[in-house]
């Protein structure tokens, strides 16, 4: 049983060799960015929003079961909770992408981005964000900032008679989801300056600096001082 426990770390190095001569580059890219102290405690805030709207998913699925069985059962149907599933469906979508950001849980060019280093990956994400994502989602948001304005100034609503009311809402939603998109991809930004300059100081996770080389070398010396406490255990 000891010795199964002993070959594990060889037998993880030897998986990892084996992925990486299969795709190169593959292992590295499950390394993740370093946190600093401004995207720590702004990503644990937009985690925990993106959690809460998560429920909105729950609510879309309720409203939209209540209103099949309403018109399929009982013959009635429902113009406003129709509707209303749709807001909930747009609500829980837009707050979800700073989530996804985060996470980086959004989609990539995978079978790209998986043959590159840890640096050029956070020099693609720092330059594609500065120069390309941030200035159009500053006029995304802007722009619907004032549609959401005039929404409420026309105290605009459904078309249909029997519809929802107060379409500034739904409208709402979209300049607060993509600023807090904003804000997430500000926080990417921090992270890759972290590793890259190291400014704002770079927090690894446990503070062992990313997953590569020297951790395994770390594993192989966690091996061998195993190794050794097992033997002299047996001698004596």
């Amino acid at each position: 049983m000891s010795e199964q426990n002993h070959n594990r770390p060889s037998e993880a190095r030897t998986a990892e060799e084996m992925v990486q001569a299969i795709v190169p580059g593959a292992v590295e890219a499950r390394q993740e960015l370093p946190t600093n102290i401004i995207s720590r405690p702004v990503d644990a805030a937009l985690r925990f929003i993106g959690q809460l709207a998560a429920w909105l998913w729950v609510a879309t699925i309720a409203v939209i079961t209540i209103n099949v069985v309403d018109r399929f059962i009982f013959g009635r149907g429902s113009v406003a909770l129709e509707e209303l599933s749709w807001h909930f469906f747009g609500a829980a979508m837009l707050l979800s992408l700073s989530y996804a950001v985060v996470t980086d849980d959004h989609v990539r060019v995978d079978f790209l981005r998986e043959r590159f280093s840890l640096k050029t990956r956070s020099w693609i994400d720092l330059l594609g964000i500065l120069l390309l994502a941030l200035p159009v989602f500053f006029i995304i948001t802007e722009e619907t900032i004032s549609y959401a304005y005039r929404s409420f100034i026309s105290g605009e609503r459904s078309q249909s008679a029997s519809g929802l009311r107060h379409r500034f809402v739904l409208k709402s939603v979209m300049p607060i989801a993509f600023s807090l998109l904003m804000i997430a991809l500000a926080s990417r930004v921090l992270r890759c300056s972290s590793y890259l300059f190291n400014f704002p100081r770079a927090i690894w996770p446990d503070d062992d600096g990313p997953s590569g080389p020297n951790d395994q070398t770390k594993a192989g010396d966690q091996h061998n001082a195993g190794e050794s406490l097992s033997n002299r255990s047996e001698g004596a």
